[in-house]
Order: structure tokens, then C-alpha cells, then sequence
């Protein structure tokens, strides 16, 4: 990065060590820092979407979708993370290119299961050959945040479930009894107060969504992790920055991130309670209410 880092083997002490933290690779690493947050940013949002979903479908009526959301809800959660992460993006990316094989390919006379090689048309691969990196990169970090989403949206799922269980079922016959529809009493009365009560159990499936994104690792994406086990392991003289193992003071420097940001998000979500729980008969509500006194 700087002019006169042109020639490692001449430099020591802190213009070496300048020039090191600014190398190519470790502003790879910085970058890595803003995938982990991109991850969290689409898969939380993406989570909560699949969670309503299920829990919505766990609760209806029609007994074929009741049956769907549970099984989804019980399925996933009874399946360990990994075996789940490792599975759905392979699943996802066969699926997709058999799709396109059998569109683009009609005919491709040779069966794609070939052993235990899954062998499609190169117009169906998924990303073509001919792509950047970029494209690469950004389609595994797709499926990655899909399966990061089935999983988390399936424990969220169950989260949402007990919390609209939660509300008292009087409410919802006095709104009906006002004149309000079932569909209206649902997002009137039901929603608005089911959050409350859900969000003790999302907060800690975030602070799990948090501690799981070093998977990203075994997914091919290259994360902090991946960056830091690079970084800091032993190097020879092949390497521009030859330095000891210093895996240590790496993942000291994840260490400090990942409490840094637990800490920060138990500040946020502390006071979001407080602000859901005021008019609330709930026990921070009634908290709420004696400190305003």
C-alpha cells in the first residue's frame, strides 16, 4: 500500500509491521469483518420472514398447512446446524442446475447422477465457467445465507408460536366481539402484542445467529475466520511477510470483535424490551409503570 513497501526483505520493525497490516491479503481480512455483517444484516431479516411463515402455518386452520409449519419448525430444529449448513447449499446448487439442465439441455440423453458424480450441461452450470470471481463468490455466499435463513427462520418459527400463544385468548374474543373479523384481530391485536412476548427468545437466537457465522468457514466463504487462520499461521520464505505462528493474536482480535458486538446488541435489545414493554401487562410493563410513579 505504501511506496516504500515495495521490497519486504529490506524493512523491520514498525515500517514491517506498516507495511504487513496493509498488504493485499489483509485487507482482504478487513473486508472479510463487513461479510460476517452483510450475513447478519440479509439472514436476520430473511429468519424472521421464514419464522412468521412457519409459526403462521403451524396455527392455521387448514390442517395440510398446519402439518407443514410444524414439520418444518420440528424438522430443522431436530437436525444439527452443521449437517443442515452443509447440506442445503449443496441440495440448492444441484437443484438449481438440474432445473437448468433440463431446460437448456432437452437433449442431454446421459443421466446426471453418474456414480457419485452430479455431471450437467456446461450451459447449466451454476456460475458458468466464464464468470469473475465476483460472481463466484457472490452466489456462494447466496447459499449460504439461504441455509443460514431455513435454519434460524425454523427456531424463530417456534419463537413466534409460543408468542402468540401467549397473548390472552380474551383479547382476541373481546375484538371479535367489537366486530372485528378474525383476520382483523389477528394483525390488530394479536401481532402487535405478540412481539413482547417473543422477543426474550429472539434476542438469544441472535446472539446464536451471531456465534454461528464462523460456519461460514466450512462453506467455502472466506470470513474472518478463514482470513485468520491464514494470516496468522507459521509462513516460509515463499510468502512476502514470513512471520511465527501468530494464530493466537488473530483470534484474540475475533475474540475482542464477536463480545464487542454481543455487548452492543444487548444494549439494543434492552432497551427495544423496554420500549415494547410499556403499556404492557407483562412484569417489565408493570416495572415500567411503578418507576413512572
Amino acid at each position: 500500500m505504501f511506496g516504500y513497501c515495495s521490497d519486504p526483505s529490506a524493512l523491520d520493525g514498525l515500517v514491517w509491521l506498516s507495511c504487513y497490516l496493509t498488504s493485499g491479503k489483509h485487507m482482504a481480512f478487513y473486508a472479510s469483518f463487513g461479510t460476517v455483517m452483510l450475513l447478519l444484516a440479509i439472514t436476520a431479516p430473511a429468519a424472521l420472514l421464514f419464522g412468521f411463515g412457519g409459526a403462521v402455518a403451524a396455527r392455521s386452520a387448514f390442517w395440510p398447512l398446519r402439518i407443514l409449519g410444524k414439520a418444518y419448525s420440528a424438522m430443522v430444529r431436530g437436525i444439527p446446524d452443521i449437517v443442515f449448513f452443509l447440506f442445503v447449499p449443496i441440495a440448492l446448487d444441484q437443484a438449481f442446475e438440474w432445473m437448468r439442465h433440463k431446460a437448456l439441455c432437452p437433449e442431454w440423453e446421459a443421466p446426471v447422477r453418474q456414480g457419485n458424480d452430479f455431471v450437467v450441461c456446461v450451459e447449466a452450470k451454476l456460475p458458468l465457467s466464464a464468470s469473475p470471481q465476483w460472481v463466484h463468490e457472490s452466489y456462494g455466499f447466496a447459499l449460504a445465507v439461504l441455509a443460514f435463513s431455513i435454519v434460524f427462520g425454523a427456531f424463530a418459527a417456534n419463537v413466534f408460536y409460543g408468542a402468540m400463544r401467549t397473548v390472552p385468548r380474551a383479547q382476541l374474543e373481546t375484538a371479535q366481539a367489537y366486530g372485528m373479523t378474525e383476520r382483523q384481530s389477528f394483525w390488530r391485536v394479536l401481532i402487535p402484542q405478540m412481539w413482547i412476548y417473543a422477543l426474550p427468545g429472539l434476542s438469544n437466537l441472535w446472539m446464536i445467529l451471531i456465534k454461528a457465522t464462523p460456519l461460514l468457514f466450512l462453506l467455502g466463504v472466506e470470513d474472518i475466520v478463514y482470513w485468520a487462520r491464514e494470516l496468522g499461521g507459521s509462513k516460509t520464505s515463499i510468502y512476502a511477510y514470513p512471520h511465527p505462528d501468530w494464530r493466537l493474536y488473530y483470534f484474540l482480535a475475533l475474540l475482542v470483535f464477536y463480545l464487542a458486538l454481543t455487548r452492543v446488541s444487548e444494549i439494543a435489545l434492552a432497551r427495544l424490551t423496554a420500549r415494547l414493554s410499556r403499556g404492557q401487562a407483562t412484569m417489565a410493563g408493570e416495572a415500567l409503570r411503578k418507576a413512572a410513579v
